[in-house]
């Protein structure tokens, strides 16, 4: 029968996904411009497209001047995928394979340049990270490149009362009635929305960043340090993290960014709400710890913790704030 993870990639196989990802210009032009700008890193290269979706990547690349592009997807967006490579006249150059990327078969023994839109919701909640890290270990060529190569995540303090209250002081009083335990609820999981840069009032911290010609697999789970510092005399009422993309192989590098001060792409932010309210001061500082790692009932959730200390001029706090996006 069809387990949860059927469902999962099934659930890729809806066009409305698919139509969303090739809206979000930011990320398709960032992948368009990586890959046609720098035709000489393309040409006569054997190209590897991990999570092929409509095949739009593998496409760039077969114009770009691939010698062969493959394409892996576990989803039926596949079978249309096929069609729309013939409709462009591209079955020569493209070959597309539905399964696992652990169990194809490709038509090469290596491959000179691996591409793959893979990120997901605070970059790695349902990300195609491992499957990428998987081809790159069995397939890829030495010197071989990665496009993109770099992510890099972010974190900052926002003020967000009137949302915060919206969302989540709604739960104490419900046509009467306490719903205290959905409140609750409601705090651990991390709200991935769009948030205007003007509530952004700390500096940026850049916690991790992912090499992924390198990375390893057991890196993806972390406990890292982080210290923002408080713009303006303000409340804090949650953390915010986002992140950042960079194409470093290409001639010129391409990057994007995810964050609030960029254009719309459809990861949006990922907005981490505190227990009670901070109240800052200009030049305080809230430093501490963020940890991520796979659920251990549940590997396609994630675990997230900030530990957080605020000594400032006006209020202090120390809180273990536990979050699981699922």
């Amino acid at each position: 029968g069809m387990t949860s993870k059927d469902y999962y990639f099934d659930s890729y196989a809806h066009f409305g996904i698919h139509e969303e990802m090739l809206k979000d210009e930011v990320r398709t032009v960032s992948y368009r411009d990586s890959i046609l700008s720098n035709k000489h890193l393309f040409q006569n290269k054997v190209v590897l497209d991990v999570g092929c979706g409509t095949g739009i990547l593998s496409m760039f690349a077969a114009k770009a001047g691939a010698k062969h592009v493959i394409g892996v997807d576990m989803s039926n967006i596949i079978d249309k995928a096929k069609l729309i490579v013939e409709e462009n006249g591209l079955s020569d150059k493209i070959t597309l394979l539905k399964g696992k990327m652990e169990e194809v078969v490709l038509p090469f023994d290596k491959v000179d340049i691996i591409i793959s839109e893979w990120m997901g919701y605070f970059l790695l909640y349902e990300s195609m990270l491992d499957t990428v890290l998987l081809a790159r270990d069995k397939y890829l060529a030495p010197g071989g490149k990665i496009f993109p190569d770099t992510a890099t995540m972010v974190l900052s303090a926002i003020e967000d009362g009137d949302y915060k209250q919206d969302k989540l002081s709604f739960w104490d009083n419900v046509y009467g009635f306490k719903m205290t335990c959905i409140k609750e609820a409601a705090m651990r999981e991390p709200l991935v929305d769009t948030v205007e840069s003007r509530v952004i009032n700390a500096s940026q911290c850049k916690f991790k960043t992912i090499d992924i010609l390198t990375v390893t697999k057991e890196e993806l789970t972390f406990d890292v340090p982080f210290e923002l510092s408080i713009a303006r005399d303000d409340y804090v009422h949650a953390f915010i993290a986002w992140f950042d993309i960079e194409f470093r192989a290409c001639h010129k590098p391409v990057r994007f960014s995810t964050g609030p001060f960029a254009k719309y792409t459809h990861w949006k932010q990922t907005v981490f709400y505190t227990k009670g309210t901070l109240a800052v001061c200009k030049g305080d500082t809230i430093k501490g710890t963020i940890a991520c790692a796979p659920n251990a009932e549940n590997p396609r959730d994630l675990d997230i913790t900030i530990d957080y200390e605020l000594e400032g001029k006006e209020d202090s706090a120390h809180e273990r704030l536990e979050y699981r996006m699922c």
